[in-house]
C-alpha cells in the first residue's frame, strides 16, 4: 500500500482542490459587468472541474486506507478581478508544483493509479494555468 508521505500530499491535494473550488465558485459568484461573463462562466466551470479533481482524489486517498480530509486551504477570493485572477493563477502554480511530486512519489512507489489519476489532473491544472495567465496578459 501507500507510504504515509502519500496519503500526507494527497491530503494535500484533497485541501487544496476544495480550496479552489470554493474559491472559483465564490468569485463567479462576485463577478460583475458585461465584460466579465465569460470569465464568470469560466471561473464556474473550472470550480466545478476541481470539485470533481477533490472527489476523485479523496476516493483514490480512501481506497489506500487514508482518511480525507474535508478541511480546505485558506481561500482568497480578492477584491478586483485582477487581485483575483492573481490569486487563481498561484494556487495553480502550487497545485501544479504539488502534483508533479505526488506523480514522482508515486511512480517510486510504484503506484501506477495514483501516478495516472495525478498526470491527467496536472494536464487540467496546466490548462487552468495557461487561461489565468492569459486572462492576466
Amino acid at each position: 500500500m501507500a507510504s504515509d508521505k502519500l496519503k500526507e500530499m494527497l491530503n494535500q491535494a484533497v485541501a487544496k482542490e476544495l480550496t479552489v473550488s470554493i474559491q472559483y465558485m465564490w468569485q463567479h459568484v462576485q463577478e460583475k459587468g458585461t465584460t466579465g461573463e465569460t470569465l464568470k462562466d469560466t471561473l464556474r466551470k473550472i470550480s466545478i472541474v476541481e470539485m470533481k479533481h477533490a472527489e476523485d482524489i479523496a476516493d483514490r486517498l480512501n481506497y489506500l486506507g487514508g482518511i480525507p480530509t474535508t478541511q480546505p486551504d485558506p481561500i482568497d477570493v480578492g477584491n478586483t478581478i485582477h487581485e483575483m485572477i492573481q490569486f487563481d493563477k498561484k494556487q495553480e502554480e502550487d497545485a501544479i508544483r504539488l502534483y508533479k511530486s505526488i506523480v514522482d512519489l508515486a511512480n517510486h512507489e510504484n503506484d501506477s493509479v495514483t501516478r495516472r489519476l495525478f498526470e491527467s489532473i496536472l494536464a487540467q491544472e496546466e490548462e487552468h494555468h495557461d487561461f489565468f495567465s492569459r486572462v492576466l496578459e
